[in-house]
């Protein structure tokens, strides 16, 4: 008999390599599939969901009241959330990353909407056309656990710590950042060739937060982390700064 414990793991030891790329999946999507509970059939419901992230990382959805899914997240806030971009060749061979989630709704009025409401019209601004709709509100998706599938033979188990971080204290002074890098398309452009970002249009900034910056090109999206978190927006500035002036430091690569 084969001792059970000869057997090979299906899932390796998380490493600091994994949470960047877990991370980093997350925070570059721009939709996701989003799966809730039906809460009148009892069976689950897929479908696609625009997506941004708050300061934390927290994956955000605007929806509509007369949606499927809202009407179920606010029976059960349990959720799943799917990510990853496909490329060439196997469909299964693209890192992807399932999340597991608790809903919040955000009331409106909060500081924490008219954060949100910036940080995803920056990602999609064509939602300007209904963001303001009183049907439409933002959930937080809060995540509880993931599943991260890196490619044949990737596979990890992350507890939701590992994807969201504290929101900063002085979030002010990252809207100021957002709303300063929102006008520099020149500066978007030349961070964008030194990062050797894809580009289907001209780049712009789609977002900042601790962890990295979000460029979009068109219909493409990239994330870049920070080989760190920064400290303070103006720290954040500097960084990007000085990417656009010596590019990345090595082992630094964007993400699609």
């Amino acid at each position: 008999m084969t001792d059970k414990t000869d057997k090979p793991a299906v899932l390796r030891e998380t490493d600091e390599e994994a949470r960047r790329l877990a991370r980093t999946l997350v925070r570059g999507a721009r939709h996701m599939a989003l799966a809730v509970i039906d809460p009148e059939t009892g069976f689950p419901s897929a479908s696609r969901a625009l997506t941004a992230t708050d300061l934390d990382g927290t994956p955000v959805i605007l929806a509509s009241s007369l949606s499927t899914h809202t009407k179920a997240l606010l029976a059960d806030p349990r959720c799943s959330l799917l990510a990853g971009e496909l490329g060439k060749g196997d469909p299964l061979a693209h890192p992807r990353i399932t999340l597991q989630c608790r809903a919040a709704s955000v009331p409106r009025g909060d500081e924490v909407h008219d954060r949100l409401r910036q940080r995803f019209l920056d990602r999609h601004p064509k939602a300007s056309l209904y963001i303001d709709f009183p049907d439409f509100r933002f959930f937080r998706l809060e995540p509880q656990s993931a599943s991260l599938n890196g490619g044949f033979g990737r596979a990890y188990a992350l507890p939701g710590s590992d994807l969201v971080m504290p929101v900063p204290i002085d979030v002010a002074e990252w809207q100021v950042l957002q709303a300063k890098l929102r006008g520099m398309q020149e500066l978007a452009a030349t961070v964008a060739e030194a990062i050797s970002a894809p580009k289907s249009a001209k780049s712009r900034f789609a977002g900042a937060d601790p962890a990295g910056f979000d460029l979009v090109s068109g219909d493409l999206q990239v994330r870049y982390e920070f080989d760190r978190p920064v400290s303070s927006p103006e720290t954040a500035f500097t960084t990007i700064s000085k990417i656009a002036e010596t590019g990345p430091r090595s082992g630094s690569r964007p993400e699609i």
